[in-house]
């Protein structure tokens, strides 16, 4: 294989709904090009793209798959990404380190919530794009309906360049408005018949192709100005202006194509090659330091590492982009992360399950290596003089949460070592061991990721693990001053304990002056503040500590004691054991034993006295509440704004966008735990979420008291 410079490379993220034909097509790609002989079937288990066991149990695309093509002596890499929202982590992996997005749209059903929230990433990221039109074939696909949808939704930059002679099973020819050429197939697919078009479609056809025209010049000066002489571009010239729309996202190319036949395929193939932006031609990346890092290959060699493969008989596969300069196969390199060294043995072209050992690749290209030591998913490997790092991809926050645990308690630690090492695979999956709910929790992208997990795990690493709903992370606090008192004392033979506290507890808001006199109970209690202690709680919120003990009735020794009694009483807040927070406590009095006092008595008494005093003083229970998108066809709205307010949700605004509608709200937690399924359930697949912590606040009263019979009950069997 030829060593492909910067100038010749282009990479493309291949994305679309669930069942929208990427895998098929990637097929036809690779067989296309020469790189398979005979092109594989979903049905059949044998893809280059779906290849692992879970994917051909599904039937579904888990990971996303880097492969290349090489066509008119320009190599194409081209990643084929997860349809499902749920892998969503492929996606914008993918995005994030190629320069062009194909996203397919199913012939039958026209732009679904999956297209949308693919055109939303390559919006963020201001990728090009191009529409690709698929099965066509089917007896649903109306074409021409489709077209009206997708201007209405994404405006008029959404420019045909192909259209479709007649749609359903007789499916086998197309009009390019680019070329002005009528393409057409046999049966079995392949290479077209070219011809001029025909009479009867000449009208549309040329319509089509003024429209095209203009689209196109609207991009360049100089082609703005010859259009307006000629009202014609050469097809160099229309090229020229379509590559520059694409790099600024003024124009979404449509094509057309039947993966399935291997129809249109080939021409595709043609214009990503001819047409779309280069490397070179692409925004800068920039690192860590915000300094850019030009795809160039007299650079300092720098090569980022976006994903990690697992495969059996192999280990790990280390995907990786060329940031900077060249790579060959034995150069030794800094891990800019870790500290370590690394040898890349070999390098790789990636095609899938498949890899052809290359000598030599240059900035922007992307290719694969075996059995390094120690490099991680994100990491940068830098030769001599370069420390570039990166951390350009963000992915999403979670949207289902499992407490997961093995059957067998004895391979917890064989399941945390397994899904450290899934998470190389696939960093939207988070796994948190929760001090505060005593649970190990996986955070994942919906129902069917944590399932694939699940599958994995059992399957793949032979460890049977169960799945619970996860705890809340509920906080505790308080509404109104009170006091208590509490004396530790313990005669045992030989040195006692002894310790007795007196204080009270109020409310903590930020600014707010010290205390000077609190009438409790009938009683006037002044303050003589000696100390005080302002901690920011590592789980949210504060304890304010003053001591305000005159007269030496407790040592200032024993201070420290008090406070750490008091902290381990708020890291299991009286009411349901949750963190308690944004409370001030005042010492202000006590007494000690001159033999029998110590560090020991006066904490225990601190942590007694502190749970009586914050039982009296309006204790609330307080809940994460978090900021909810939806993105929902119109026709299910009512069913979902239904199904929120049973959920306790607060409907915050409605908006439009690009064909959906969003719905805003605020939601508890605790309502969130099976919400993607419910979604998924009264939406048919249709809608998506996101969802991001906003505050807590005040449970309901009625749940405050269930919430604190249930902590009762767990504390009567513990």
């Amino acid at each position: 294989m030829k060593v492909y410079q910067t100038s010749e490379i282009k990479n493309i993220a291949l994305l679309g709904s669930a069942g929208s034909g990427k895998t098929t097509l990637a097929e036809s790609m690779l067989y296309e090009a020469g790189i398979i002989k005979r092109r594989g079937s979903i049905e059949a288990k044998n893809t280059v793209s779906d290849y692992f066991p879970v994917e051909q149990e599904y039937g579904y695309s888990v990971f996303s798959t880097v492969f290349h093509v090489e066509w008119n002596n320009k190599k194409l890499n081209i990643i084929d990404c997860p349809g499902s929202d749920d892998f969503v982590g492929g996606a914008i992996t993918a995005l994030n380190v190629t320069d062009q997005a194909v996203i397919l749209i199913n012939g039958q059903y026209g732009p679904e919530v999956g297209t949308q929230n693919n055109f939303r990433y390559t919006e963020k990221l201001k990728k090009p794009v191009i529409f690709l039109v698929n099965q066509l074939d089917s007896d649903k696909c109306d074409f021409d309906s489709l077209i009206t949808t997708m201007q209405d939704i994404y405006g008029p930059k959404c420019v045909q360049i192909q259209y479709p002679i007649s749609t359903g099973p007789g499916f086998n020819s197309l009009i390019d408005v680019l070329l002005m050429k009528k393409y057409s197939w046999k049966p079995e697919g392949g290479a077209p018949i070219i011809e001029d078009i025909p009479a009867e479609e000449m009208d549309k056809a040329m319509e089509l192709h003024k429209a095209l025209v203009e689209a196109a010049a609207e991009n360049d000066e100089s082609l703005m100005e010859k259009f307006f002489e000629e009202e014609t571009l050469t097809e160099d010239e229309l090229r020229e202006g379509i590559r520059k729309g694409l790099v600024t996202r003024s124009i979404f190319p449509v094509f057309c194509v039947c993966a399935g036949k291997d129809m249109g395929v080939r021409r595709l193939m043609e214009f990503l090659g001819n047409v779309v932006p280069f490397v070179s031609e692409m925004p800068k990346i920039h690192n860590t330091r915000g300094e850019e890092v030009p795809a160039e290959s007299d650079g300092p060699t720098s090569l980022y590492f976006f994903k990690t493969g697992v495969e059996p008989h192999i280990g790990e596969v280390s995907y990786f982009k060329v940031m900077s300069g060249k790579i060959k196969a034995g150069t030794d390199l800094q891990n800019a992360d870790r500290g370590s060294k690394e040898r890349i043995a070999q390098i790789f072209a990636c095609a899938g399950a498949n890899r052809i050992p290359v000598d030599e690749l240059c900035a922007g290209d992307i290719g694969c290596t075996v059995k390094l030591k120690d490099v991680k998913t994100g990491n940068a490997l830098n030769g001599k003089d370069c420390d570039f790092r990166y951390d350009f991809i963000k992915y999403p926050n979670s949207k289902y949460s499992r407490a997961i645990k093995a059957v067998n308690e004895q391979e917890m630690e064989k399941l945390m070592v397994a899904l450290t090492k899934m998470r190389q695979e696939d960093p939207t999956w988070v796994v948190e061991q929760s001090k505060e709910l005593r649970q190990t929790i996986v955070h994942g992208q919906g129902e069917f990721h944590l399932r694939t997990l699940k599958w994995r795990l059992e399957n793949n690493e032979k460890i049977q693990v169960k799945f619970e709903e996860p705890k809340i992370p509920y906080r505790e606090t308080i509404t109104k001053e009170a006091r208590a008192d509490y004396r530790h004392k313990k005669q045992s033979g030989g040195a006692g304990q002894f310790g007795e506290v007196h204080l009270i507890v109020e409310p903590y808001a930020e600014g707010m002056p010290d205390p000077t006199v609190f009438k409790i109970g009938g009683q006037e209690y002044r303050m003589n503040i000696k100390g005080r202690e302002e901690i920011d709680l590592e789980w949210g919120g504060k304890l304010v500590f003053i001591n305000s003990v005159v007269g030496g009735a407790i040592d200032t020794r024993f201070m420290p004691a008090i406070l750490k009694g008091i902290m381990e009483r708020m890291e299991r807040g009286p009411l349901t054991g949750s963190y308690a927070r944004d409370v001030r406590v005042i010492v202000y009095d006590g007494k000690m034993h001159p033999v029998d006092s110590n560090e020991l008595s006066f904490m225990l008494a601190a942590r007694n006295a502190f749970a009586a005093a914050f039982k009296e003083a309006g204790p609330k229970i307080l809940e994460p509440i978090y900021d909810l998108e939806v993105y929902v066809p119109s026709d299910f709205m009512g069913d979902v704004m239904s199904d929120l307010q049973g959920r306790r949700a607060l409907i915050m605004g409605m908006d439009s966008e690009a064909g959906y509608q969003k719905l805003q709200a605020k939601i508890p937690l605790k309502e969130l735990a099976n919400y993607c399924i419910s979604l998924s359930s009264i939406t048919g697949g249709r809608a998506s979420f996101t969802t991001k912590f906003a505050s807590y606040e005040l449970v309901p009263n009625d749940i405050q008291q269930q919430l604190i019979k249930e902590h009762e009950e767990e504390d009567k069997d513990d």
